[in-house]
């Protein structure tokens, strides 16, 4: 199973004792994947299908909860995939639909639906808590969570760039910071940040896959301080061999061009040393020197020699062109 849908496992479980967050959550999920049917004769039917199980179970039980009526379940074959099934739930009595939909403020007093089943300006989503259960069932009916081993995104897919909009805001009112993108004729409400996905899996309530996002964070972000660490370590250690190998070139040189009598007592004392030691560290060949010299010593002992052997390949390449 995957993340997503381990989340929304969790969140069809999730239980709301009360009435006016169910018929927010009921609300959410009609206008994110229902539909209303009107008959020649006024008669109203009312319908969500869906390809997922979680949310057909939800609604189901958000219905039984709130309203205690008589509602059809039928399970087909999808249209778009072989191996998916698709629900559908209908409430086929016309009360009880046009007392579900009064009640989520998607029929006006004219007995008109509300354009594209939008809930905006809704007294239903006016409590925080009732905010939380509309985004916890707009999820459910529309939305999916990348897999947090791979990367994170969480997102919601509206028909509609009015719904989008609604949606994104509700959200934002907890903190986050969510965009909307455009992808072929859908608009997509959207998180990218770990910390912020945590918050709206707080929000909805889903605190088990909360948890199993915050270890993974966890996890990521120690892992990537450890490779930081690692990295900077080994960059230190090919600067620290890099320049030893080239203080060693230049002592060779030295040696070979001019031996070192010419060198005062320390500067011959560190050369020596250094072709002796070639992995010795600076302090480690300034504890070595007698008397012991600090690090910033033995670098400048060894600049001073590589200054050395730098005017001895200058004078070695006026020689040639003379």
């Amino acid at each position: 199973m995957s993340f997503s849908s381990r989340v929304k496992e969790e969140l069809s479980r999730h239980q709301v004792a009360a009435r006016h967050c169910q018929i927010a959550e009921i609300a959410a999920i009609i206008s994110m994947c229902g539909g209303v049917s009107i008959s020649e004769k006024n008669h109203y039917r009312l319908k969500i299908q869906t390809e997922n199980l979680y949310v057909a179970r939800k609604y189901f039980t958000l219905l039984q909860k709130a309203f205690n009526i008589e509602v059809e379940v039928s399970v087909r074959q999808s249209t778009f995939s072989k191996s998916s099934l698709m629900y559908t739930v209908a409430v086929l009595e016309h009360d009880a639909a046009v007392r579900i939909l009064k009640a989520a403020k998607l029929l006006n007093q004219e007995m008109e639906i509300e354009e594209n089943l939008s809930i905006s300006d809704n007294l239903v989503i006016q409590k925080t808590c009732c905010k939380r259960a509309f985004i916890r069932g707009a999820f459910l009916a529309a939305g999916s969570i990348s897999d947090p081993q791979k990367f994170y995104h969480f997102e919601i897919v509206c028909a509609v760039p009015q719904k989008a909009v609604q949606l994104r805001d509700i959200m934002n009112t907890f903190g986050v910071d969510a965009k909307i993108v455009q992808r072929k004729k859908y608009h997509v409400v959207y998180l990218k940040e770990g910390a912020q996905i945590v918050d709206m899996l707080n929000v909805m309530g889903a605190h088990v896959s909360l948890m199993e996002l915050e270890n993974v964070r966890i996890l990521k972000e120690m892992r990537n301080s450890v490779n930081r660490k690692v990295n900077c370590e080994t960059a230190n250690i090919h600067k620290t061999v890099s320049a030893a190998v080239r203080q060693i070139e230049d002592i060779q040189y030295i040696q070979k061009k001019a031996g070192f009598e010419q060198l005062s007592d320390g500067l011959a004392q560190i050369a020596r040393l250094r072709l002796e030691q070639p992995d010795a560290s600076l302090k480690e060949l300034g504890m070595m020197l007698s008397p012991p010299v600090g690090k910033s010593g033995v670098n400048h002992r060894l600049r001073k020699l590589s200054d050395i052997a730098e005017k001895l390949r200058e004078n070695e390449e006026e020689k040639y062109y003379d």
